[in-house]
């Protein structure tokens, strides 16, 4: 059986992306606890913050009509993820942090699944509000670290990073197989009721 150059390029973004998280739990971030290079390691370090950020790359993708739609629901989680850590920063604390992440997890995959398609504010509201329990979360674990804006400032990056991938992903699914972005879907949405399910 013969790929299409999209559905190959899928193959290897998808296999790309579930190596991350193996590498940065071995020290991937070379022995760095602070700074640019370690905010910016620090969204790959777990599996449930970086398919949150990729989903919602590969969903706007995915439900775009016109380029600029695809823009709000990252700069969304963006924004509010940078929100998100500056409160944990503070050590400011929210109810049901890690349920709210799992939530994300399954909404997002969810809204993969179905490529439901929102209107712009609506989309950015949404992921935004699952963005600062995201942020939350990360600026809890780097609370007291000497050079906090630059490892913010990393942090924030990798997660339009993983944006920018997630849109690749998606435009590169668009023109797959059909059932490829919802399998991928399912596969988020799974791992957010697994992880909700841990908790309850």
């Amino acid at each position: 059986m013969s790929f299409t150059r999209p559905a190959r390029v899928a193959a290897v973004a998808l296999a790309s992306l579930t190596a991350l998280p193996a590498l940065a739990h071995t020290g991937a971030d070379a022995g760095l606890h602070h700074g640019l290079a370690a905010g910016f390691m620090h969204p790959l370090t777990g599996l449930d913050h970086l398919a949150a950020m990729v989903a919602v790359g590969l969903w706007s993708a995915l439900v775009a009509r016109r380029g600029t739609d695809l823009l709000w629901a990252p700069l969304g989680f963006v924004a509010m993820l940078l929100v998100g850590a500056l409160m944990g920063l503070a050590g400011l604390h929210l109810p049901a942090v890690e349920p709210m992440i799992a939530a994300s997890l399954l909404v997002l995959g969810l809204l993969v699944l179905t490529q439901k398609r929102l209107p712009a504010m609506a989309a950015a509201a949404l992921v935004g509000v699952f963005a600062i329990f995201h942020g939350i979360a990360h600026g809890h674990e780097l609370a007291g670290e000497p050079d906090a804006a630059l490892t913010l400032a990393g942090m924030v990056a990798a997660t339009a990073l993983l944006h920018v991938a997630g849109i690749g992903l998606g435009y590169a699914l668009r023109h797959a197989n059909r059932w490829m972005p919802r399998i991928a879907g399912a596969a988020v949405a799974l791992l957010g009721a697994a992880l909700l399910g841990g908790l309850a």
